[in-house]
């Protein structure tokens, strides 16, 4: 990879993810229109260790609800366990939300799936028209939300059941945990702040487990410039991920999914197109 992939790269993730049209599958594209070759352990790690870069623009956009505690009295005759819960919630809520992620993400990578999937553009082309023509019709199925409603610990549980489906590149982890929280009876506000709140713990678990395996295999990989690229890559899909993030909030809140749904089904549908007549994504040699 060279240095202008690395910033293209990391701009296509910034800009998608948090965005419900799959940065994963944004990126798998990306690479093969620029002729990076897939398979690759370094590569696989890079798809992952730069969302992690994405995924730190919500501590520092919503830091003073992410470094929040319940100054609250516990109800009366709570064990110790119940008073640290009530004190630090949000943080039991994001450990139980990110569970099913941590069950399911090991077992996909320890099976080979997910290294077979990150391969697949064929795959990511599939689930981006799926989950597009779902998208058309999700806010009629799920807008039932209220304010009233209470993120507890089933919710958070549920929504971190949804966010497993986003194993597969092209589904989207932050459509499927969104709408996984509309499904729990949260507004689409709300459900996109947990999602993004959500998504640092499962990301940082992903991008750990990227590092080790990655140092396991073989550190040759752990030259100067591989590291500055990883590095240049965080930084850019940091900053460009901060300034898409408000936008997609008060876009989400007002219009709902239908023009994501339609744009998936646009790329996922001409992507489809190519592959069957033929033709290769690749564009540069």
């Amino acid at each position: 990879m060279t240095w202008l992939e690395t910033i293209i790269i990391a701009i296509v993730e910034g800009l998608t993810e948090f965005l419900p049209v799959s940065s994963t599958g944004h990126m798998i594209i990306t690479q093969n229109l620029l002729g990076i070759p897939q398979g690759d352990p370094f590569v696989h790690a890079f798809t992952f260790i730069i969302q992690f870069g994405a995924i730190l623009s919500v501590v520092c956009l919503y830091w003073k609800r992410f470094f929040q505690f319940d100054h609250t009295p516990a109800p009366i005759g709570s064990s110790l366990f119940g008073r640290l819960k009530h004190r630090y919630r949000f943080y039991w809520l994001l450990l139980v939300g990110v569970l099913p992620a941590v069950v399911i993400g090991l077992l996909a990578k320890k099976s080979g799936l997910l290294d077979w999937l990150l391969d697949s553009v064929e795959v990511v082309a599939v689930m981006l028209v799926l989950g597009g023509i779902f998208m058309l019709f999700c806010d009629r199925l799920f807008n039932k939300g209220s304010d009233t409603n209470k993120l507890t610990e089933k919710r958070a549980f549920f929504i971190g059941l949804y966010q497993c489906i986003s194993v597969i590149p092209g589904v989207s982890r932050s459509m499927a945990t969104i709408v996984g929280g509309m499904a729990q009876g949260l507004t689409r506000k709300r459900a996109a702040e947990f999602s993004f709140f959500l998504a640092v713990p499962t990301m940082a678990g992903a991008t750990l487990l990227d590092l080790l395996d990655l140092l396991k295999e073989d550190a040759a990989w752990a030259t100067t410039h591989n590291i500055m690229m990883l590095i240049l890559g965080c930084v850019v899909a940091f900053i460009v991920a901060l300034l898409a993030m408000k936008w997609f909030v008060a876009f989400l809140t007002k219009y709902g999914f239908k023009a994501f749904g339609i744009y998936r089904i646009i790329v996922g549908g001409i992507i489809i197109v190519l592959l069957l007549t033929g033709h290769s994504l690749v564009m540069v040699d």
